[in-house]
């Protein structure tokens, strides 16, 4: 897989030489033993600071120095502006970059899918260091122009699929790489999450005024324009097609994460999805189905065989593997990777509650080298990625391609029963128009340009 090089400096003007002068300057400088303090720490901006954006913010807050809070909800964004009343807060993210780009070396992206590309391009674009939420971006296009923006600058940039960063999913590419259960042809990966809608649908049709707190139009960035409604937010919003990507973008970026990696699954050539009877892609475009298969066959390589993914989401259970003793559940997400020699089963991020299956296999199976270097967490590796000048675990050159999958399963939603050809170097679905329109964003909203280069 191609990764990113190094950091490069385009040509400009002073101002953007002083700006990338000072990321470089900090990316290079050491800690001087102050754990709490000094210049040593990188200075970040963060866009989307309620719900898992706080969560971002608390897991790094020790390593960084603030120099922005934004989100669009300021109900959401409460919590962390009493705590930290010196930091600016403001609701729209363009607005603080402008005024407070040059302060910031980095930048995290914890807004909903469908800004996650123009917030972290408008980022990028500044020679930020960004770190954005799984899934990557809300189409494929999306995701492609990050990476070539991100290469382009020479930024460093993580995906926030943690796991990718766990010991276990180490210990899982070991295995696979080391014999454990021989030859892989088959993995069944899973997340009985339900991120449907579909009883709700005739509800959109009430209108409702935006909170005080919110400013919607910012919420809603380049998305074409609808009313506000209480069930697209907090949270709500994975469920709706415009903003979310189900159950299938919130999951596989963690899920399907092991055998990515192992396997080296860049690119099936087919992919094909069943849904549930309830599901009307005609009627019910707003939303998901309560439940699908998605099949992914990707061809051989000069590594391994050709293989077959099959997901399974919400009510669409995956089947039990034969090596599964009696009696014992499968986990509520997690997937089962079936081997000429037997089986592994793993949970939900980066491999966690890792076994060969059946008990008795794993009592005598004999652990392997350690071969892959292990790191502290995920956030750790990408500040040491930024300051070594390599690139991170999970930076957009993986976690794009691993986002692919998710958003070609989306769009097979779309069109179930019905196989898509997909060409990974055109990044093009070449048998079927329609599917192949929806790998590219709709025209975003005057105002909120999304140029995707």
């Amino acid at each position: 897989m191609t990764r990113q090089g190094g950091p490069r400096m385009a040509v400009g003007g002073r101002r953007h030489f002083l700006k990338v002068a000072g990321v470089l300057a900090w990316a290079t400088t050491r800690s001087t033993g102050n754990e709490h303090g000094g210049a040593s720490k990188p200075r970040a901006a963060f866009i989307g600071i309620g719900g898992r954006g706080a969560d971002n913010f608390s897991a790094l807050q020790d390593r960084i120095r603030p120099v922005a809070f934004t989100d669009a909800d300021e109900a959401r964004a409460a919590k962390i502006r009493r705590e930290w009343g010196d930091v600016p807060f403001y609701q729209d993210y363009r607005r603080m970059l402008e005024e407070r780009g040059d302060e910031a070396d980095i930048v995290v992206v914890s807004t909903p899918d469908h800004t996650h590309a123009c917030v972290a391009l408008a980022a990028i674009r500044l020679g930020k260091h960004v770190y954005c939420e799984k899934p990557l971006a809300h189409s494929i296009a999306e995701v492609r122009a990050l990476t070539r923006a991100a290469r382009a600058r020479g930024v460093r940039t993580q995906m926030g699929n943690q796991g990718h960063s766990f010991d276990t999913i180490r210990m899982f590419c070991e295995w696979v790489w080391n014999g454990a259960i021989g030859t892989v042809r088959e993995i069944h990966a899973w997340s009985q999450v339900v991120h449907s809608r579909v009883k709700q649908l005739d509800r959109l049709a009430e209108r409702h005024a935006p909170p005080a707190t919110l400013d919607w139009n910012v919420w809603l960035g380049p998305a074409p324009f609808r009313p506000y409604h209480p069930l697209y937010l907090p949270g709500a919003w994975r469920a709706w097609r415009p903003f979310g990507c189900g159950t299938i973008g919130d999951w596989v970026c963690h899920v399907v994460d092991p055998v990515f990696w192992a396997l080296d699954l860049v690119g099936p050539e087919t992919v094909r999805a069943e849904v549930t009877d309830e599901f009307d892609p005609a009627k019910h475009a707003d939303t998901f189905p309560a439940g699908c298969h998605v099949e992914f066959w990707f061809a051989a390589t000069p590594k391994r065989p050709s293989v077959t993914l099959h997901w399974y989401d919400g009510t669409r259970p995956p089947p039990r593997p034969d090596d599964l003793e009696p009696g014992r559940e499968l986990p509520h997400i997690g997937a089962y990777v079936v081997g000429d020699k037997g089986t592994i089963l793993y949970g939900s991020h980066g491999a966690e509650s890792l076994r060969i299956i059946p008990e008795e296999k794993m009592k005598t199976f004999t652990q392997p080298p350690k071969t892959l270097p292990r790191v502290k967490d995920h956030y750790q590796d990408w500040l040491d990625a930024i300051r070594e000048g390599r690139p991170a675990g999970s930076d957009f050159a993986y976690g794009g391609p691993l986002t692919e999958l998710a958003l070609l399963g989306m769009i097979a939603q779309m069109f179930p029963g019905q196989k898509l050809a997909w060409d990974a170097a055109a990044g093009r679905i070449v048998n079927h128009s329609q599917a192949d329109a929806l790998t590219r964003p709709p025209t975003p909203r005057e105002g909120w340009p999304l140029d995707l280069g």
